[in-house]
């Protein structure tokens, strides 16, 4: 998660051999003809890289299913597709079922944007197995992420400074402090990532997609996009409709908004999420530790972080929680109702004088390794962002706009407001204020809205399903909390999806499960 809204979703320096691999060729044209007849060379998956995250390589689905990675080549500036080249990091497990009854591929795009897909996928594989029936289970790490030619910012070291800088100045001199430090991240991706950097927007993303579909063998794209993935399969929808074929959006970005409206979106949505936990902790029959009442909970980490900024406390030596680090990790419990726990946990700590939850909260959202290595997620998730969104905003823009964010969120509303000077001084100029996904003679696709969504608000689904055209959007109601419904393992959600791209039926608009 990171910016130009730091909690939308979630820099690193590789080695110049590392670079060469994943580029695949980067610097030469694509030799050996048409690329849309290249053969996918599937073998082992090894250990992901330090871009992906790190850890082991990934272990045999439940089913005994075992993970396949290959990677595709694709154009590195699809304007001229005949010339140089970047590789694409896929991965796969092949349908369980009888080839008989095999439809084709699935692919997955678990958001961000700067995730891993091949780090995720095999992570949360095992909830999509009966999907896996049916089809083949594929994802991929997009361009500027993970090993598909990877943005480079900074190094992890300087991570560690950057994600304990203060977030939310208070004083001419804080606002200068801030916005020194974005122009001195920003100009380290134009250093580390200027051939890369003007090709990550998600237009080119969607085009690697159908790319990847021909090159799968499929007529038609099968797609499960959440959070950011709802996005880039607007897009593909918007650029391919006649390629669409059953396609589910969980978790949805709404395309009609600029940054400054989704940032004051997920204002309100994270506000909502932490007024529900406050609620949750004090309204069962064993005492919630941090309140006594929802207010208290909610003044007390107000409270915590006011402290913080004024005197931070020991988190995971030797570095210490601050005021950003903290805020960043509540986010990041939010997302979940599973991850309340830890969220109640990290506050009583905090309140003892242990910073060492919340912290490993926002390492997580980061992208920051036990060991101290960071993933590439901000890099590109920054990247990404500012390729995409035309506006720049300054620092006395988000001055005007404080009092509208604080109203919509006392606790992220300051956080999320100065989030949007981040591509203020970005190299590559923004495609549009937001993204076209109008795709008139698609398929239907089924759009999920989670009323209790933190990120990507419940509004915005109603407002996908509009922008994709008549007869296409076809939405389902999920009354639920955290990020996304078909991981909620809600029974009326997975049953709707499941019958939709198994089976092809299509669920009745305006379903809602609960």
């Amino acid at each position: 998660m990171a910016n130009p809204s730091r909690l939308r979703a979630v820099a690193l320096t590789t080695s110049a051999a590392l670079l060469g691999a994943v580029l695949a060729g980067c610097g030469g044209g694509a030799q050996d003809g048409d690329i849309t007849r290249q053969q996918l060379d599937w073998t082992d998956c090894p250990a992901p890289s330090e871009a992906q995250g790190g850890g082991s390589a990934p272990s045999p689905l439940p089913d005994g299913a075992e993970w396949q990675c290959a990677t595709m080549r694709a154009p590195l500036d699809w304007s001229r597709p005949q010339g140089d080249t970047i590789g694409i990091a896929l991965i796969r497990a092949r349908a369980t079922g009888p080839a008989s009854s095999r439809i084709g591929s699935l692919v997955f795009n678990f958001g961000g944007p700067g995730g891993s897909g091949v780090t995720t996928l095999p992570a949360f594989g095992a909830d999509y197995a009966t999907l896996g029936t049916r089809y083949d289970l594929v994802s991929f790490d997009p361009r500027g992420v993970g090993r598909s030619a990877p943005v480079e910012c900074e190094s992890d070291g300087q991570l560690d400074v950057y994600f304990q800088e203060d977030a939310t100045p208070d004083d001419a001199a804080e606002r200068a402090q801030l916005l020194q430090r974005t122009r001195q991240f920003n100009a380290a991706c134009e250093k580390n990532s200027r051939k890369i950097l003007p090709q990550v927007r998600t237009t080119d993303a969607a085009r690697d997609m159908d790319l990847m579909r021909r090159v799968l063998g499929d007529a038609k794209l099968h797609y499960f996009g959440i959070s950011y993935g709802t996005e880039l399969g607007g897009v593909y929808a918007h650029l391919f409709p006649k390629r669409v074929g059953r396609a589910v959006l969980d978790a949805v970005v709404d395309p009609t908004q600029n940054p400054d409206q989704s940032a004051l979106g997920q204002a309100k949505g994270f506000q909502l999420a932490l007024d529900n936990y406050a609620e949750d902790c004090t309204s069962k029959t064993t005492p919630c530790p941090v309140g006594d009442t929802a207010q208290e909970v909610k003044d007390r980490i107000a409270k915590l972080l006011a402290d913080l900024e004024k005197k931070p406390i020991p988190g995971l030596f030797p570095r210490r929680l601050t005021q950003t680090a903290a805020t960043n990790g509540i986010a990041q419990s939010l997302y979940s109702k599973d991850f309340w726990e830890y969220l109640t946990e990290g506050l009583e700590q905090a309140y003892d004088g242990d910073g060492k939850v919340l912290m490993l909260l926002s390492d997580s959202m980061n992208g920051r390794g036990e060991n101290g290595e960071y993933s590439n997620l901000t890099a590109a998730n920054v990247a990404i962002n500012c390729s995409d969104e035309k506006p720049r905003y300054t620092a006395d823009y988000v001055r005007r706009r404080l009092p509208v964010f604080r109203a919509a969120s006392p606790l992220f509303g300051d956080y999320l407001a100065w989030g949007m000077v981040s591509c203020t001084d970005w190299a590559v100029p923004g495609a549009a204020d937001h993204p076209d996904v109008s795709a008139p003679g698609s398929a239907p696709v089924v759009v999920i809205g989670n009323t209790g969504d933190p990120a990507t608000p419940y509004e915005g689904a109603r407002k996908m399903v509009d922008a994709l055209g008549r007869g296409v959007g076809v939405e389902l109601t999920y009354k639920g909390q955290g990020h996304g419904a078909y991981d909620s393992k809600n029974k009326c959600v997975q049953s709707a999806v499941n019958g939709y791209l198994l089976d092809g039926k299509v669920p009745k608009a305006g379903t809602v499960c609960s």
